[in-house]
């Protein structure tokens, strides 16, 4: 029985880089023997991930921020091994959502102490997959799918080589304002389909992306089911005033905004591709399936 620890020594700018020795000796602390995946890139570190679990591993630890634990969720997805997070990212929002401790040492002794003790809690992930031709792989995710302006924003600063960090996005949202305009959107929702336009469309496991936006305030990873929110159409001033609601959640009540809540979503569009957990996921048309219960959390147990 061994602890695998993907660790992504980026992760928050690199400030916590210093930590790792510590943190893996509190794992270690649980008794059980601790191995430090060897990853210089994503695909390095999803194949060893893979690997660990094919093998047997008891548990993942994922330190990072929400990019290393999105990888480490398509190994664990729907087995038995467990993840543990210890969250040392700039938004950290899917091991906020779950109730797990922000400080890293407090995250580490957390996850320690469910393997040493052999608590989890289940927890309902999302499952994107394609439609028609060309379907693609599987891909999990734990808190939000971005399928409209935010996704879009993505895309963009994706493809740029210039300039460098955050400042890519800033420009690549001022861009995306500038030629903002509702898209046309197919929704089918546990089989009953509409036809909708919306610049703004996400799909919640848990509430937040993007460091703290809780797009999906009332999203519940242990219901089974998966929020839908979109805005639109909206003009671009009205657009520019909705965003900032979502930090607070109040978005959801302006009139442009809709929710629903669905077991199974069938998104189809022109020319976007989704991002799950901030990462790139695959090109509409999707079909997104909550699968509840399909992570072991390391955690203590739920509350009798």
């Amino acid at each position: 029985m061994t602890v695998a620890v993907l660790a992504n020594p980026t992760a928050g700018k690199g400030r916590h880089r210093g930590l790792l020795p510590a943190l893996v000796e509190r794992l270690a602390a649980a008794g059980q023997p601790v191995r430090l995946l060897d990853a210089r890139t994503p695909e390095d570190a999803l194949t060893a991930c893979q690997v660990a679990v094919a093998e047997g591993a008891n548990a993942l630890v994922a330190m990072g921020g929400d990019g290393t634990v999105h990888l480490a969720l398509q190994a664990v997805a729907g087995t038995e091994t467990a993840l543990g997070i210890i969250p040392v990212g700039t938004g950290n929002d899917f091991a906020e959502s779950l109730g797990l401790p922000k400080d890293p040492d407090s995250a580490a002794d957390t996850a320690a102490a469910a393997l040493r003790d052999g608590t989890s809690r289940r927890f309902d992930l999302g499952k994107v997959t394609g439609l028609g031709a060309g379907q693609g792989p599987v891909v999990w995710f734990g808190a939000v799918l971005a399928c409209g302006f935010d996704a879009i924003v993505n895309e963009r600063a994706n493809r740029m080589r210039w300039p460098r960090g955050n400042r890519r996005y800033d420009i690549a949202i001022v861009v995306e304002l500038v030629k903002l305009r509702p898209r046309a959107y197919t929704l089918r929702l546990d089989g009953r389909a509409q036809r909708l336009e919306a610049c703004l469309l996400a799909v919640g496991n848990t509430a937040s992306y993007g460091g703290g936006m809780r797009i999906c305030p009332d999203a519940d990873p242990t219901d089974g089911l998966l929020d839908v929110v979109l805005a639109g159409p909206v003009s671009r001033a009205t657009f520019i005033r909705i965003k900032p609601m979502v930090y607070e959640g109040t978005h959801v009540n302006h009139p442009a905004v809709r929710a629903f809540r669905a077991s199974t979503v069938e998104i189809t569009a022109d020319d976007i591709t989704t991002y799950a957990d901030g990462e790139r996921s695959l090109p509409l048309p999707v079909r997104v399936t909550s699968a509840p219960g399909a992570l072991t959390l390391l955690t203590s147990a739920p509350p009798r």
